[in-house]
Formats: C-alpha cells, sequence, structure tokens
C-alpha cells in the first residue's frame, strides 16, 4: 500500500455521497457526487435545468451561481455556492444536438467548482468500472432517507448502462439525475443516473395510459464509470492516464531522492515532514513510527500533481536552497502543477470576490500577458484557463539564473490591474506569497506588475465606450433586444424587458435612449461604438438604417449616421472554436495585416477558405460579389476568425463601398463606414451603397447570448 495512502471515506451511509444541486431559487434539479474536495460531477442537464435553461442546451454556462447542498454525517446541511469548471454537453450519437424528444444521448457532464467551509465535505468515494450483473443503489437528490432506489445494471457493453429497477420500492424519477450510482457490495461508485423511461401517455389528453403487461415498466439508464473517465480525459479534467510509478532512470526521480536526502537527512526531520505534506495533500500516511523512505517519498512527489508545491513551502524558510533544488528536480517531470492545495483554493476564492467585468476580461489579460504563449483552450470556463495556465513555464526575462515568473502569476498581474484598488491588494498579496514560495525575486514580479499596470493603462486609454444590441426576430416586422453598456469595464445589461417587441422605429428610439443616458464623461471625444449582434441569417439586416423620428422630434435619428455601427456574429465563432487562437491571432495584426478583396462572381466559395489558410496575416476582406456567393463567403471569412468584413448588401457588382474604403484604414472603418452612410443620405448619387462592416474585436468582451441555431445550408 506504502506510506502515503488513499483517504479513507469518511462517511459510513454512502447515501451521503450523493449532493443536491440547484440554481439561485433554492429549487432542487438533481443531484451529482464530489470528485474531490471542492468538485462535484453531475449531469450537464442538471445544470441546465438549476439555471433555467433547456435541458439540452449545449453553450457553457456563464459564471451565473449554482448551489451544491452537502449532508454531514450529523444531518445537518451546508448550502454552499458553486460555478461551472468543465462542461460536456449533451450530444446525439452522431455528434450533432440532441432531439427535444430523444430518450438517449452521450456526453451530459459537467464539472462544479464548490466553496465549501472547510471540513463540511466528504472524501471521494472508490470508483471503479461498471458491469452487468451489478445491484446499485440511487437517491434523490433531496437526501431524504426513504428515496433510495435499489437497480440491477443489465448492460455494459456501451456508452451508456441500462438499468431495472425492482418491482417494489421507489422508483428513479425526476431529481435522480446525476446522482451516483453506488455498487452495494463493491462499496464503490459505478456510475451516474442520467435518465429514466416514463411510462407511455396519451398524446391528446397528456394523461397516463391505463397500465399495462406491455408497458416498459421502471428503466433507467446512467452513465457507466468507464465512460465518465474517458469524458473527462478527453475534456482534459482527469490525467491522460495515471503516471506511472517513477524508475530508477527517471532523472526528475533521481534528483528528487538526491534532495530529499540533503534537505531531510534524519529519519525524524522526514517523517514529520511526510506527515504534515500528507495532511495538506489530504491524504492518510503510514503513521508515527516509521517515516517512508526517500524513494516512497520521491515517488509521491511526482505522483501527487500538488505535492511538489506543498513541500516547497514547507522547506522555503529554514532550508530555502533544497528548496531551489526540489524545484529544478520536479520541473523535469509533466506530473507537479505550479500551486499547492491551500493557494489553489485560495485563488478560486480571490476570483469569486473579483467583479464581473473584470472576470469578463480574463482571456484579455491572458493574450495580454502572454502575447507569444501557444494557443489557449477557447470558448471553455475560467477554470479550464487556469488549469491550462498552470501548465505553462515562466516567461524569458530572468537574469543570472533567477526564477521566471510563472505565466499563472504574469496574468494574475494583469488581472489585478484591472481591479478596484482593494481587490488589486488582494490579487497582489496572493501573488507575493506565489511567488516567495517558489523564490522568485520581489524585483521580477515587481517588474511584471509593471507591465500590468502599463497595459491596464493603455486599454483605458483605446476602449471606446460600446453599445452592444442582441436584435432577434419577433413577429414580421418586429424585433427583440438585449442591450448592453460597456464603459471599458466588460457589458452590463441595461435592458429589463426582453420579452417585449420593437418596431424597427420604435427599436431606434429604445438604442438613442440608452446611448443618451451614457456619461459625458465616459464618451469622451469618441462617439460610442454601436455593436449589432446577430446569428449568421441577420447579417443583412439594416440596423443602421432605422431612424427613431417621431412627430414631436427634429432630427431623423437615423442610427448609422450618428454612430459607427458594427455588426458581430459570435455564433459562426462559437460553432467553429478551432479557429479562436485564428482569429485572436489575427487581431493583433489588425494594424499591419493584409487585405483581401474577393471580386470575381464565379469563384468557388472554399477556395476562399483555402486562400484564408495559406494567408494567416489576413485580417480584413472586402467582398464584392454577387449576393447568395457575398453572404456565403462572407460566412466564411467571419467563421475562420477574420476580424474585419466589408461588404455592400445593395449591390451584386462593383461595388462603391468596397472601392471607397479601400482608402480607409482598417482600425478608422468604424468611422469611415458612419461617415459614409451620412454621405449617402447627403449625396445618394455619389455615395450609393448600403455598406455593412463585421467587426469582431477579439480584446473585447461579448456577453453570452441566447442565439438560435440555424440549420446549416449548402
Amino acid at each position: 500500500m506504502g506510506w502515503f495512502r488513499a483517504p479513507s471515506p469518511a462517511f459510513h451511509d454512502p447515501a451521503r455521497y450523493a449532493v443536491s444541486i440547484g440554481g439561485p431559487d433554492g429549487a432542487c434539479s438533481g443531484a451529482g457526487l464530489f470528485l474531490a474536495t471542492d468538485t462535484v460531477l453531475t449531469c450537464a442537464h442538471v445544470v441546465n435545468d438549476a439555471l433555467g435553461r433547456h435541458p439540452f442546451e449545449v453553450r457553457t454556462p456563464g459564471p451565473g451561481e449554482l448551489y451544491v447542498v452537502i449532508r454531514t454525517p450529523h444531518d445537518a446541511s451546508e448550502r454552499c455556492p458553486a460555478r461551472v469548471a468543465h462542461w460536456i454537453p449533451p450530444r446525439a450519437r452522431n455528434g450533432g444536438p440532441v432531439d427535444h424528444h430523444a430518450d438517449e444521448w452521450l456526453g451530459d457532464l459537467a464539472v462544479l467548482r464548490v466553496d465549501a467551509p472547510p471540513g463540511t465535505t466528504p472524501a471521494p468515494p472508490h470508483r471503479i468500472a461498471l458491469r452487468a450483473g451489478q445491484e446499485v443503489r440511487a437517491w434523490h437528490a433531496s437526501g431524504h432517507d426513504a428515496t433510495f432506489a435499489d437497480l440491477k445494471v443489465k448492460t455494459d457493453d456501451g456508452p451508456i448502462a441500462y438499468l431495472d429497477g425492482e418491482a417494489t420500492g421507489m422508483a428513479v424519477g425526476p431529481g435522480y439525475s446525476g446522482g451516483p450510482l453506488w455498487s452495494l457490495h463493491e462499496k464503490a461508485v459505478v456510475g451516474l443516473v442520467a435518465a429514466h423511461f416514463m411510462p407511455p401517455r396519451d398524446p391528446t389528453t397528456g394523461l397516463p395510459h391505463p397500465p399495462s403487461p406491455q408497458h416498459l415498466i421502471r428503466r433507467s439508464w446512467g452513465i457507466p464509470w468507464q465512460r465518465i473517465e474517458a469524458e473527462l480525459r478527453a475534456a482534459g479534467v482527469l490525467d491522460p492516464a495515471e503516471p506511472a510509478p517513477p524508475g530508477p532512470d527517471d532523472p526528475a526521480f533521481a534528483l528528487l531522492t538526491e534532495a530529499i536526502n540533503a534537505a531531510l537527512p534524519t529519519g525524524s526531520e522526514l517523517g514529520n515532514v511526510a506527515k504534515r505534506l500528507a495532511g495538506a495533500c489530504g491524504v492518510g500516511h503510514g503513521g508515527d513510527v516509521t517515516p517512508p523512505t526517500v524513494e516512497e517519498f520521491a515517488a509521491f512527489l511526482l505522483k501527487h500533481p500538488r505535492a511538489l508545491p506543498v513541500l516547497t513551502g514547507l522547506l522555503r524558510r529554514d532550508h530555502p536552497e533544497s528548496a531551489d533544488r526540489i524545484l529544478v528536480a520536479g520541473r523535469l517531470s509533466r506530473v507537479p502543477r505550479l500551486l499547492s492545495p491551500q493557494e489553489y483554493q485560495r485563488l478560486h476564492g480571490l476570483l469569486r470576490g473579483l467583479d464581473p467585468g473584470v472576470l469578463g476580461r480574463f482571456a484579455e489579460a491572458v493574450r495580454a500577458a502572454l502575447p507569444l504563449a501557444a494557443a489557449f483552450p477557447g470558448g471553455e470556463t475560467l477554470d479550464t484557463l487556469i488549469d491550462h495556465l498552470e501548465t505553462l513555464p515562466g516567461d524569458g526575462r530572468s537574469e543570472d539564473g533567477e526564477p521566471r515568473v510563472p505565466a499563472l502569476l504574469r496574468v494574475l498581474e494583469y488581472v489585478g490591474a484591472l481591479c478596484p484598488q482593494d481587490q488589486r491588494a488582494r490579487v497582489r498579496l496572493w501573488s507575493d506569497g506565489v511567488a516567495a514560495r517558489l523564490g522568485i525575486p520581489r524585483s521580477a514580479l515587481a517588474e511584471r506588475r509593471a507591465d500590468g499596470l502599463e497595459w491596464a493603462r493603455a486599454v483605458r486609454n483605446r476602449s471606446r465606450v460600446r453599445v452592444l444590441v442582441q436584435v432577434t426576430g419577433a413577429e414580421p416586422g418586429r424585433h427583440r433586444l438585449r442591450i448592453w453598456c460597456d464603459e471599458g469595464t466588460g457589458p452590463r445589461q441595461v435592458s429589463t424587458d426582453t420579452s417585449a417587441s420593437y418596431s424597427a422605429q420604435e427599436a431606434a428610439r429604445e438604442l438613442l435612449q440608452v446611448l443618451e443616458s451614457l456619461s459625458p464623461a465616459a464618451v469622451d471625444d469618441e462617439r460610442p461604438l454601436v455593436e449589432v449582434l446577430v446569428d449568421r441569417t441577420s447579417l443583412n439586416l439594416p440596423v443602421d438604417e432605422w431612424e427613431a423620428q417621431a412627430p414631436d422630434q427634429i432630427v431623423p435619428g437615423v442610427l448609422g449616421v450618428e454612430f459607427p455601427l458594427v455588426v458581430h456574429c459570435p455564433e459562426l465563432l462559437r460553432r467553429h472554436e478551432r479557429f479562436r487562437h485564428d482569429w485572436q491571432r489575427r487581431w493583433r495584426l489588425l494594424d499591419s495585416g493584409a487585405t483581401l478583396v474577393v471580386s470575381d462572381a464565379s469563384i468557388d466559395p472554399n477556395r476562399i477558405y483555402y486562400e484564408l489558410m495559406d494567408r494567416l496575416d489576413t485580417v480584413r476582406v472586402s467582398v464584392d460579389a454577387p449576393g447568395d456567393l457575398r453572404d456565403r463567403i462572407v460566412q466564411i471569412c467571419l467563421a475562420v476568425g477574420i476580424p474585419v468584413v466589408v461588404w455592400d448588401r445593395a449591390r451584386d457588382k462593383d461595388s462603391h463601398v468596397v472601392e471607397r474604403l479601400a482608402e480607409v484604414a482598417t482600425r478608422e472603418l468604424p468611422d469611415g463606414v458612419r461617415s459614409y452612410r451620412a454621405n449617402t443620405m447627403l449625396h445618394p448619387q455619389e455615395y450609393p451603397g448600403r455598406p455593412v462592416l463585421a467587426w469582431a474585436d477579439a480584446d473585447r468582451t461579448v456577453p453570452r447570448l441566447h442565439l438560435t441555431e440555424p440549420q446549416e445550408s449548402a
């Protein structure tokens, strides 16, 4: 078994492993299972229900809080806030969306980060593979003792497992989803409850049919643990495989053994530090009498991902040289992470306290702090990004062999620079503590801190005030609006009634009221940018031509004449996540990148795709082609991450818009297009076009949207 041991489950009653998951309204949506002391595994459709979304919604939830209710051994309960850390949405067997009436699907997993008081969460239970013939038990999320349902596993040869319930006792139903399937004989979790087959109902009345021996009775299905492990590993939640025991030829193992021998030469020193290490890592140990061998100690450092940070923290004060030597040796292995468990938990607590606007700009801070880093996970959660940052080395600016500032700390300095003073102080205290444990000189961290402040000042100076409006169709001739303002700290929603519909004139008035409400100090010398968020079927919607004039108003109030107005289609980027990094990189080249003009009326649209893949420095495309071909080319450009696309929605060929706007610098296009629209009203013969400017700023946050998912066209 070894001296470092897996913790024994603290609960004798396996029902305590099931936790309840709900939303802000306090209603219970389903169950879950603790994966670690701060993470809970459940079904994605449980999270969707808790957040008031459709069960098969695939979009990653935002930072909105969920709640996890933990049952303690003394029949008390703790209601703890949580958020989605990793998201594997429901999907059909062919990988597409799940039909609303489907009985079976794949995926459907969510890992939640839980903010629980110390000592209230159970040690994770043992987990083993699901096998046919196992007798298992499930519990309702309410946690009531009488709600257990006994089931028998019928199949184990696919991505889902069928379970049949006993004829007596409780039947699985709503509220069981996401909860653990507990093997009564192996004393371990073998999967999660996912869904159940309900008795048939009359399609006219909706009432259950009279019972019949031919009806399917008490059949459910769950996700086998082996399938869960495969899904979580593919999503990067678990390591690709259990790290193999280090051998004598492993360079990290050999150097760590030498370093531990030098730092802790006596058995008593080795045993005392080993016990503290085990406690900080949440594992058991072999007792107070016999310490581990040095080899066992080194092997544990290369197996537990957060053991090395804990050990360097224990040694830093009294044995700084040994701590440095152990860090150097540990970095030869890919297993150790940057942060100790305590530092990791404090970081997430710190992030929960930051303003939502700052958190919304986290990815922007990453790109600014690490401009030369490899591609980052796209379209994922904050937790996914932080976990990735932990694996990155320090930057290259280091003198005389001094430790480099890790990527995560550099990013946190940039994030802190966006915060108010009190929040910035807390971020810096956390960074100071981690840097001290790593032996990073204060001067090195101070330099990165200055970089962050300089970047934040530049961002504030260049951040144009925006008004974002999502426009979706309602009844014919009318539209629904969701409106946000962004004065440089991220979008804040200002519309309240998202169910109301507006004519074009009414919508223009609504937008002008919001634009007039902006602070003159915030607007400064530039007119606010109006960013219209649409799906890909509405890219030609003439929002720029909407007039707000009413009988009692003096001026027409044409939106695209008074304000620089652009369109943005987040749907296309979301549907083609693999191009997100290209989009971000192209945006960084906005002032120096190339422009492509498409004017061949007979061109195959796929040739545009091939050309853009060859010309990765292209940042702007001007499309001068017939209508259907034009729209197809525009969508290809936006999907592959071209940040700026210009076209004329009124003309099929020889567009005056493309020719005239070619003279305008890319960064000045929003104002150039506004000026063109004004001239269209003033000199329609000389300015006959109706320009559309698609503008996707990779440095500015777009709110999470509820967009329709139209079917793919040819």
